[in-house]
């Protein structure tokens, strides 16, 4: 892995798009326009993988010497996805890291999308310099969990499919912003649904810290004061771009990545 890096590649897939910039590893900023592109439909392996070729080709930066992360909608254990969030089924129990590796011909760092979205918030945002346990939880499609204690991120934490009692349909299901789309609610009937899901959190990890990410984040003042919650909950700072910021981060040492000065 690189270590002598100030800049670095990001590119996030999501289960409907994907997109890549350039950052500023020392910043926690885009050096570049964000590209994206589609997710292909069906979101196998092959297709995925001409998806990062084209916004790696359309940034500029194919060039092995920039290091290079990738973020993924799935658990992620050693480079291997081990499940499959709104792509293929091909994901499931497949080398992933060296699947992309080979392909484009380059090291990477890969990791789970929420995960990276964490890091992103730790070094650069509203986690940094937070003691005890900060969650973050990304309210889209469905509900990515990263865990963060003392800055250290705690990986895999996939507290989005909590189950609910007495009911078919898990907690990224009845309360993902997806939901809001899906049945029109409004900002006061999603509250209430959110507030079961982070009063559930609270008594189960007595967290010192809610971080709300995620597109829906930009209209946080609209659901996040009707919430009731001991813990504080603020919404994240790279938004949208955190899955960026975060992979690329992650492919770079975090001695350089965060200067120590400035840690």
């Amino acid at each position: 892995m690189t270590t002598n890096a100030t800049r670095a590649v990001g590119v996030d897939i999501g289960g409907t798009g994907i997109k890549g910039a350039l950052v500023d590893l020392n910043a926690g900023t885009l050096l570049s326009d964000r590209v994206k592109v589609p997710t292909p439909a069906g979101a196998e392996p092959d297709d995925v993988l001409a998806a990062v070729r084209i916004v790696l080709d359309t940034l500029g930066v194919t060039d092995a010497d920039i290091p290079l992360g990738v973020a993924f909608p799935a658990i992620v254990k050693n480079g291997r996805t081990l499940s499959a969030a709104n792509v293929a089924e091909t994901w499931i129990g497949f080398e992933a890291e060296k699947f992309f590796e080979d392909g484009l011909g380059r090291e990477i760092h890969f990791a789970n999308d929420a995960d990276v979205a964490g890091v992103a918030e730790v070094r650069y945002g509203a986690a940094r310099g937070v003691d005890g346990l900060a969650i973050l939880t990304t309210l889209g499609t469905g509900i990515g969990t990263a865990m963060l204690h003392n800055g250290i991120l705690i990986p895999n934490s996939e507290l989005g499919h909590l189950q609910r009692a007495n009911k078919e349909s898990d907690a990224e299901v009845w309360a993902a912003y997806s939901a809001v789309e899906r049945e029109s609610l409004s900002w006061e009937k999603w509250a209430k649904r959110l507030q079961w899901y982070y009063s559930y959190l609270e008594f189960l990890l007595s967290p010192d810290l809610f971080i709300v990410g995620g597109g829906v984040s930009k209209h946080a003042d609209q659901f996040l004061p009707l919430l009731d919650l001991k813990t504080p909950i603020v919404p994240a700072v790279h938004r949208n771009n955190a899955g960026i910021i975060g992979a690329a981060a992650l492919s770079v040492r975090v001695a350089e990545a965060v200067p120590a000065a400035d840690a």
